[in-house]
């Protein structure tokens, strides 16, 4: 790699995060060490960047305004056996050909595994799930346009004239941060924003959530629960919750989760 090719990846990974040690700049431009430490040093010289104690920090940290709410990375690892148990009831509700919507988040991520098998039009809003499907599946994909939230994985945009209102689908899958008799809620206005745009764009709406999710509870409400037609959670709910639900006139799919772990033993 030329030098100001170097200089440039240096430059644009320390300002992504803030900062960066010799050996992860090793890896990303495929240099030595001495080099590496002569291109922090001719950049600091030149007032680019910071160089530190083993590696090199930005000169102004102004660190990327996210969404609230805890990382895709931290969700992922929660309650995973739930959120596959879950995934597969849903994949269960489609037929092959159906245009359907798959909203981030790490329950509908675990959608990517049985849909594998299908043959599906997938519109999502979500990275991970569009790049499993791309590589492991003959699903058609369909990928939103907007900007990137690193932390949740998803790209939302701001504009109302964007390809969400061009995709008619026959059913929407989404999860939630939680869900209480007011209905489904989140954490952030412009998640919020997003989803109801998606949310108008499919016949029915179908919600993925583990049963702690009932417990859970945020400021803002993304919709009331008559808007919701179907909602897959696991066996751990409680008949108080199930007679909430029921009396909103939706449905309840409980997925077993012990089922689901003794497939995956005897496989």
């Amino acid at each position: 790699m030329h030098e100001n090719d170097r200089h440039r990846v240096i430059l644009s990974a320390v300002q992504d995060r803030s900062v960066l040690t010799v050996p992860d700049l090793c890896a990303l431009t495929g240099a030595s060490e001495a080099t590496v430490r002569r291109d922090i040093n001719t950049l600091d010289a030149q007032k680019k960047l910071r160089r530190v104690r083993g590696g090199a920090e930005a000169l102004n940290s102004a660190p990327f305004v996210g969404l609230a709410g805890r990382p895709f990375s931290v969700n992922e690892t929660m309650n995973i056996a739930q959120k596959q148990a879950i995934a597969a009831a849903a994949v269960d509700i489609c037929e092959d050909g159906d245009a359907i919507i798959v909203n981030g988040g790490t329950t509908t991520f675990q959608m990517v595994h049985p849909l594998a098998t299908r043959r599906l039009q997938v519109f999502t809003n979500s990275f991970p799930i569009a790049e499993h499907l791309l590589k492991n599946s003959k699903n058609t994909v369909l990928l939103s346009g907007g900007i990137i939230y690193r932390e949740q994985n998803i790209i939302l945009s701001p504009f109302d004239n964007d390809v969400t209102r061009n995709f008619c689908a026959r059913r929407m899958f989404m999860g939630a941060q939680g869900i209480g008799p007011l209905g489904l809620m989140e954490a952030d206005p412009l998640l919020i924003q997003a989803e109801q745009k998606l949310i108008g764009q499919a016949d029915e709406l179908i919600v993925l959530v583990d049963s702690t999710k009932f417990e859970n509870r945020s400021s803002l409400v993304l919709c009331p629960l008559e808007k919701i037609d179907t909602i897959i959670t696991d066996d751990g709910i409680t008949d108080r919750t199930a007679a909430m639900l029921d009396a909103a006139d939706i449905k309840l799919v409980v997925a077993t989760t012990n089922a689901i772990q003794k497939e995956g033993v005897a496989s």
